[in-house]
């Protein structure tokens, strides 16, 4: 399932729908809460970070893997996220060690084109996990 959405933060309560949806269809609904904190990790990370060229969108990617679901945020900025460590005090810079926290599996790929894909993969408890291997999306956008 793919969605293509402008650089803005209200994208991300709707690609959450998408994503709710999905896991419903799947039959994933185990692990909805820890999915739809990822995704809103991921997507809001891409909105404010991600720096490219005007009109280029956000494109976020879900598919079901062995007993889950694999998320991807595609944007077309070359800047690679990097896990922080913020003081108690401060609030935000925790995005990425939830994501780490929550998902079985993430990193960042290239893709075909300018930009990268962030991705994380979150299976039921209990459950084989996938191979990660990496995303090599096509082209621009």
């Amino acid at each position: 399932m793919t969605r293509r959405w402008t650089r803005n933060p209200r994208c991300v309560p709707l690609a959450r729908g998408v994503l709710r949806e999905a896991l419903a269809d799947w039959g994933l609904l185990q692990i909805e809460d820890a999915a739809l904190l990822v995704l809103s990790e991921l997507l809001t990370n891409a909105v404010r970070h991600a720096r490219a060229p005007p009109g280029r969108e956000i494109e976020t990617r879900y598919r079901p893997v062995e007993a889950g679901v694999r998320i991807e945020v595609h944007d077309a900025s070359d800047d690679r996220p990097v896990p922080r460590s913020p003081d108690e005090d401060s609030v935000s810079g925790r995005g990425l060690n939830l994501v780490a926290a929550l998902a079985d599996r993430w990193d960042v790929s290239d893709r075909e084109g300018p930009g990268k894909a962030v991705w994380a993969v979150l299976t039921v408890a209990g459950t084989p996990r996938e191979d990660s291997g990496h995303v090599q999306p096509q082209g621009a956008f």
